[in-house]
């Protein structure tokens, strides 16, 4: 792994060097009962969160340490839990059933694998064995059926609750101000004799100045993934979308439309605008190192075609309509309800959870180190 050598600590022990002992795979982290969890069983388990950590933070070492520190630490937490969720079910006498275990495996092989053949093949991949894969089902249930009997589904979250919960946080309801849009978007071809996309732009303009409908032109001419929608691009916050649409875009009333539009490629590009057929407008973006946001770096206007002959060229071209917008407001209550319902559910879900699985850490010896 790329960054497993992170400093953790959890549990009874106050840390443990994981550098230390980065080399040895079944190096022990810690102990439940008679059971054990290995580095590897750690690594594995972090191998996904990592490479999207590694995306998003591979450029800010410290940061990325950090949230890789806490991603390991979590899920060393997860797998000793799961270990003494088994420890207890061992303990308490209970028994899983062959033909349960067999019925599930079967199912599990047909949803995700197809067949058996396809399953071997699979593991033999991953480097693992069948009868490994029909354990992980196994603690799989076990797990399962004792969080169902431990903790209630039936969970109870009173309208009072869901009031309080809205009025205190009335700033994670919170929207910007808002467009409804809809795009006719056309790709610039690298093809000989292919159209331009420019030119079928201004044809489109012009058969809306004639009063064609939008939806319809969009619906027939659009090369974008809302095409069989009439180009419908649905509600946008004004910080949500692309800078260089959203400037466009807000200084458009309700029920208007934009003239055309071209853009070039990349997170550095171009934006511009045209009157009649000519280039008129050019605004350059681009996305601030620091705060990853877009900023408008320059807006140049051109006189003549001669003067933009050092922009780059356009990827793509677009007309926009607004049809309506709405200024910054509080989603009202009624229409946040079932969101927050379902947090406040998860989140005493979670607190029921640790409550039980301390209990299980009391009567159970456990250790990390």
């Amino acid at each position: 792994m790329r960054g497993f050598c992170a400093y953790l600590a959890v549990g009874v022990m106050a840390g443990s060097a994981w550098e230390a002992r980065a080399a040895l795979v079944d190096a022990v982290v810690a102990v439940v009962h008679d059971s054990v969890v290995t580095y590897q069983d750690v690594a594995v388990l972090t191998a996904q969160a990592e490479e999207l950590l590694w995306r998003k933070y591979g450029n800010y070492g410290e940061v990325y340490q950090k949230e890789l520190a806490q991603a390991e630490h979590n899920n060393l937490e997860q797998l000793v839990r799961r270990q003494l969720i088994l420890h207890d079910f061992k303990t308490s006498g209970f028994n899983l059933p062959e033909s349960i275990l067999d019925d599930e495996v079967q199912r599990r092989i047909r949803a995700q694998y197809q067949d058996r053949m396809r399953l071997t093949k699979t593991l033999q991949a991953e480097g693992t064995t069948y009868e490994k894969f029909k354990q992980q089902q196994r603690d799989r249930i076990i797990i399962q059926i004792l969080t169902e009997k431990n903790i209630s589904s039936e969970i109870i979250i009173s309208p009072h609750k869901v009031k309080a919960y809205y009025e205190a946080h009335t700033n994670d309801f919170k929207l910007d101000d808002e467009v409804k849009l809809r795009m006719i978007v056309l790709n610039q071809s690298a093809e000989e004799g292919a159209p331009q996309a420019k030119t079928q732009a201004e044809d489109n303009l012009a058969r809306l100045k004639e009063g064609s409908s939008f939806s319809d032109l969009a619906a027939v001419y659009s090369q974008g993934s809302q095409r069989k929608a009439g180009g419908d691009w649905g509600w946008w916050e004004r910080s949500r979308l692309n800078k260089g649409l959203s400037d466009v875009a807000f200084s458009l009333q309700a029920g208007q439309h934009s003239g055309v539009l071209s853009r070039s490629a990349g997170d550095d590009y171009w934006l511009c605008l045209y009157e009649n057929g000519q280039l008129s407008v050019g605004r350059h973006y681009a996305v601030e190192p620091g705060s990853k946001k877009e900023k408008l770096v320059a807006e140049q206007r051109f006189e003549s075609a001669a003067a933009a002959t050092n922009l780059p060229p356009p990827k793509e071209f677009y007309l926009m309509l607004v049809e309506d917008k709405r200024t910054a407001h509080v989603k009202p209550l009624g229409e946040v309800r079932d969101e927050i319902e379902k947090d406040l559910k998860l989140q005493e879900k979670s607190r029921l959870e640790d409550q039980w699985v301390a209990r299980l850490k009391k009567k159970t010896f456990w250790r990390t180190f």
